[in-house]
């Protein structure tokens, strides 16, 4: 049996790719040291009050990865029930003698492209963060540097070395220096664009009402990625420009997942059962091509 249609060795192969990207995310958030970046002593930008964050990380990190992840386990368990033929699975997986079946191959790779592509908008992220080392807009209040009116004498001065005389935490005061780009806008339009994406490619019934639904849900994904970037700008935790810049990123790398990495926009047409008794086709932007000389059961319906 070759290696390639062995499900261990694929999972193995999979796990030291993850693990390229995972381990530098780890290795910086433990052991990382910010670029140390001064102020100027009339920057009104990094004077703000000190907030809670309204959509915490454990919340971010929650719904970003839940969410998806459901989209797909439902999505997918929706088209295995309607028998739609997938050309995404083209040989037998084996896992320890048993046949994974397709439904699950397809689910498997999903999920693992998606969470490569979740890691690998957070390496982008922390490199970012930590290369530049910009200050938050609640710097001053979390910090209070120490002798502030002797070191800001003269208007206009940039103060590179100071000492932070607050209570903050050796925690908060590394995070003091992660503002660009802002890692919640990233994640958030990552994995709620490319659910978005993956709703679009892959419900398998084109009708109005579908169309309906699947736009509501939509939009309420985007929202939710919309209302998590502008709560980083209310909180005091960014400024304008990083949760643009993350936000940016975090759609930019959903899409090239999507179009490039994920098998989601790669096929002619798609197919839907019915009762009908006709085969035919829908034609978005992609494919599902039916097997050679088969038999099935196939209606037409218009894409809206």
């Amino acid at each position: 049996m070759p290696l390639s249609n062995n499900l261990v060795f694929t999972v193995a192969v999979h796990l030291v790719c993850i693990c390229a990207v995972g381990i530098p995310i780890l290795v910086l958030f433990l052991a990382g040291k910010p670029f140390k970046r001064g102020f100027f002593c009339d920057d009104e930008s990094l004077r703000y009050p000190y907030h809670d964050s309204t959509v915490t990380s454990p919340m971010l990190y929650a719904y970003g990865i839940l969410i998806p992840i459901t989209v797909m386990i439902v999505l997918e368990g929706m088209r295995a029930k309607l028998r739609v033929h997938e050309t995404i699975i083209t040989s037998k997986k084996l896992l320890l003698r048993w046949q994974v079946p397709p439904a699950l191959q397809v689910l498997y790779v999903m999920i693992g492209v998606f969470l490569m592509g979740a890691a690998t908008s957070q390496l982008i992220t922390d490199i970012a963060k930590y290369t530049i080392g910009r200050l938050r807009p609640h710097f001053f209040d979390l910090c209070q540097p120490l002798n502030l009116k002797a070191l800001c004498a003269k208007p206009y001065t940039y103060v590179e070395n100071f000492t932070c005389g607050g209570n903050a935490t050796d925690h908060q005061l590394k995070e003091l220096r992660l503002s660009f780009m802002s890692g919640h806008s990233s994640f958030s339009a990552y994995t709620m664009l490319y659910a978005v994406l993956y709703i679009h490619a892959r419900l398998p019934w084109r009708n109005s009402l579908a169309v309906a639904a699947r736009t509501v849900v939509q939009v309420a994904l985007l929202s939710l990625a919309w209302y998590t970037a502008l709560s980083r700008i209310s909180d005091y935790k960014h400024h304008w420009s990083d949760v643009l810049a993350g936000a940016a990123q975090g759609y930019l790398v959903a899409i090239i997942v999507a179009w490039v990495i994920a098998p989601l926009f790669n096929y002619k047409n798609l197919v839907k059962p019915t009762e009908g008794g006709r085969e035919t086709t829908i034609r978005p932007t992609y494919q599902m091509d039916l097997p050679p000389n088969s038999k099935s059961r196939f209606h037409d319906v218009g894409v809206p």
